[in-house]
């Protein structure tokens, strides 16, 4: 994993498109199936769109039929951050870059073998990288 990146907020506002701002440094949500990564089949890795750490491999993604791009497990353990959300009125886990912290989106108890899990992931907070996925 590399060094945390920390920046100002002026910094970020000049790095990411106003979506991706909205999304990564203030927890804005991408409507579903809008996104350029929810219907994505390539072979390749997802990174964090705004420090390109490496987050989701090909391998894992899966159409949860949810809209956004859904993952059944990161890369790694140390490339995610989980925190508890209770905000709009629910509990949920909100998933984070682990290098930038940047918002990503939730994971969910609802996800397929082998972990049961759903990261469902807003596409304006991913790059994608064509290629092998570590995943694969």
């Amino acid at each position: 994993m590399n060094a945390k990146i920390e920046k100002s907020d002026t910094e970020w506002r000049d790095q990411l498109t106003p979506e991706q701002y909205a999304i990564c440094r203030c927890s804005a949500t991408e409507r579903a199936f809008s996104g350029k990564y929810w219907d994505h089949h390539e072979t390749g890795t997802y990174h964090c769109a705004a420090c390109r750490a490496e987050l989701f491999g090909s391998g894992a993604k899966y159409d949860s039929g949810s809209g956004w791009p859904s993952y059944y497990e990161p890369l790694s353990r140390e490339a995610v951050t989980e925190h508890f959300d209770e905000t709009h009125g629910m509990r949920r886990i909100e998933v984070r870059c682990a290098r930038c912290d940047s918002h990503l989106g939730h994971v969910f108890p609802d996800g397929p073998r082998p972990t049961g899990l759903r990261y469902c992931i807003n596409s304006a907070a991913l790059e994608f990288e064509a290629g092998t996925s570590a995943q694969e």
